[in-house]
């Protein structure tokens, strides 16, 4: 079982991780390491859903982020192809 001291822990290295992207994607010397890092935000965001669900022992959450990494899926490759001049 997952203890709550797990839970934090992760919740707040994944804050982290979040964070550290948000700064690649103001200062990231391309338009393609920005577009890379949005692209890792939506994953992180993702998956601390998937802490949050764990930590409230609420399956709702798990079905949310599926949804989210879906649509950001789908929102990724709509972005790329337009940066790639085929839209």
């Amino acid at each position: 079982m997952i203890t709550g001291a797990e839970l934090l822990g992760a919740g707040v290295f994944i804050f982290f991780l979040i964070l550290i992207c948000i700064l690649r994607a103001f200062r990231g010397p391309t338009t393609s390491d920005r577009m890379v890092a949005l692209d890792t935000i939506n994953t992180l965001v993702a998956a601390a859903l998937v802490v949050v669900g764990a930590a409230f022992g609420e399956v709702i959450f798990v079905d949310v982020a599926i949804v989210y990494a879906m649509l950001s899926f789908v929102t990724t490759l709509y972005i790329s192809r337009h940066m790639e001049g085929n839209a």
